[in-house]
């Protein structure tokens, strides 16, 4: 058989050394599963069996197993692929390059970037680099270089599909929340059913507490929803809970979204559970904080007793943070130490470079460790009178994820009679998030401990304020009244009276 006719061409269009049509089928197809946070992302497998001696089938067939439950079949893959490196195309080549060097112990991580970057300059269209690139920089807390990465290749990618969801994350992990919209929106256009367009929509609805805003969005579009990854059908899922949360709703709506749209995502014969509890952990946190996790009856036990099981520790710090409040927290002290010092253990074994920079996640863990066991003095001492959530993005986690961290500190500050430091922070987050309710009645409790009664009063009133405008049940109460959201708070705050509000708080 000639080389001409060894060559295919992949969905980019670039060229594959492959007699086999199966094999760029399944590639094709895999393709679509990454960028569309799909379930079936194992048919990469598929590729590589249609032909053993493909490179790129190999490499890829490797990396998906390297972060899957059977890290054991990486390396066939990835000896297979280097075996037939001399009759490689250049794609393969490169992209063999960056996945290679990626699947390294003890990589550098700027350099990983580095050949994803090299790579996207010589094939800009391929998006499933660009991806794998992109997730390797959230895990690094760098947005600046996930957007440097996706305007890299924009030029060429104008009216593809997925690119635009890509470009809005870094934008609105930047604080462009503006310019996130306005990519996430034409993104839309382009394919209406692309789920991490939709996660980027409500993520900035939900940062400007467009709350009832952002669960019509999402409601209108989870149809779409069904075939995801574990991960992104309850990540969705948990957006529209904190905005229900967050704006307020009854309390009865998050628990349907956990028991029906989290929960209920282990009842699936292939879900990933991980995925699954990590969204649930940040749920529950959430509820705790505002001392509704009573109305979740033993969810929070239950899954503690799953998180005992070690397969679940050190797939990602972030999840690690909240198993070891949860642990904590149910009074699973033992296993919760036994994580933490295996944490540690882990950090000892990092280059000098990485333990450098997760040098805040292992102070963090410790800190969560102790939040849960109530051992408050302690975790604020970890964290440190300067600390800011958004600069702990190297756990693996957005700023939505981050925040809570910050509502952590005000409740532990309030708790250890500290309402001025508190006060000083809390502040700091309405400056960003004005329309916030909670942080209004956080900024109330605060008030009333240093004897500031009229303060205390008009920001419970803001919170009612507010709580108002964005009322569930409401059908566009403020929209109606041909008023803006913050003009109808200030009107209404103007007019109450002070009152005790609902919200319960765990200060004790």
């Amino acid at each position: 058989m000639s080389e001409q006719r060894q060559i295919r061409l992949d969905r980019w269009g670039y060229e594959i050394h492959t007699s086999s049509d199966s094999c760029i089928s399944f590639i094709n197809a895999y393709y679509h599963q990454v960028l569309n946070y799909g379930r079936e992302r194992s048919v990469i497998v598929k590729a590589s069996e249609q032909d053993p001696s493909c490179v790129l089938a190999n490499i890829l067939t490797a990396h998906f197993y390297a972060s899957s439950s059977n890290p054991s079949l990486t390396s066939s893959h990835l000896q297979a692929s280097k075996a037939h490196l001399d009759h490689a195309t250049s794609y393969e080549k490169a992209v063999f390059d960056a996945v290679s060097y990626l699947m390294t112990p003890d990589r550098d991580d700027d350099v990983a970037v580095n050949l994803h970057s090299k790579l996207l300059n010589d094939f800009p269209k391929d998006l499933v680099s660009l991806k794998r690139a992109q997730v390797l920089c959230f895990y690094m807390g760098r947005p600046d270089l996930s957007l440097e990465l996706v305007e890299q290749v924009l030029p060429v990618n104008e009216q593809e599909d997925y690119i635009y969801g890509m470009l809005a994350f870094p934008l609105l992990e930047l604080g462009r929340m503006a310019d996130a919209e306005k990519a996430a929106r034409k993104g839309l256009e382009i394919n209406e059913e692309d789920p991490w367009v939709h996660h980027a929509i409500c993520h900035v609805l939900q940062f400007e507490c467009r709350f009832k805003e952002a669960v019509e969005f999402m409601k209108d579009h989870s149809h779409s929803w069904n075939a995801l990854s574990s991960f992104m059908i309850t990540h969705n899922w948990w957006h529209v809970a904190l905005c229900y949360l967050e704006g307020q709703s009854s309390i009865e709506k998050v628990v349907e979204v956990y028991d029906c749209f989290i929960w209920k995502e282990l009842e699936r014969c292939d879900a990933s559970p991980a995925e699954v509890f990590l969204n649930a952990l940040g749920l529950l946190l959430r509820v705790y904080l505002r001392g509704r996790i009573t109305e979740f009856g033993d969810s929070l036990k239950i899954l503690a007793t799953y998180l005992t099981d070690k397969q679940y520790w050190h797939l990602e710090w972030h999840l690690d943070l909240l198993i070891l409040w949860a642990l904590a927290c149910t009074g699973k002290l033992s296993e919760a130490e036994e994580l933490l010092e295996s944490l540690k253990n882990r950090m000892s074994g990092m280059t000098t470079k990485k333990q450098q920079i997760m040098q805040r996640g292992i102070e963090l863990a410790e800190a969560m460790y102790r939040y849960g066991k109530g051992d408050y003095e302690i975790a604020l001492e970890l964290l440190g009178s300067a600390f800011n959530a958004s600069n702990c993005k190297m756990i693996g986690a957005s700023d939505e994820q981050l925040d809570v961290l910050n509502e952590i500190r005000y409740i532990m500050l309030l708790n250890t009679g500290r309402a001025k430091e508190a006060i000083s922070g809390i502040e700091i987050q309405l400056k960003k998030r004005e329309a916030a309710p909670f942080l209004w009645y956080l900024l109330e409790k605060a008030y009333s401990e240093m004897g500031m009664s009229r303060e205390a009063a008009a920001a419970g009133e803001k919170g009612k304020a507010l709580e108002l405008a964005c009322a569930f049940d409401q059908e566009k109460a403020y929209a109606g009244l041909g008023m803006s959201k913050e003009a109808l708070a200030d009107e209404y705050a103007a007019k109450v009276s002070p009152q005790t509000n609902s919200i319960k708080f765990v200060f004790c």
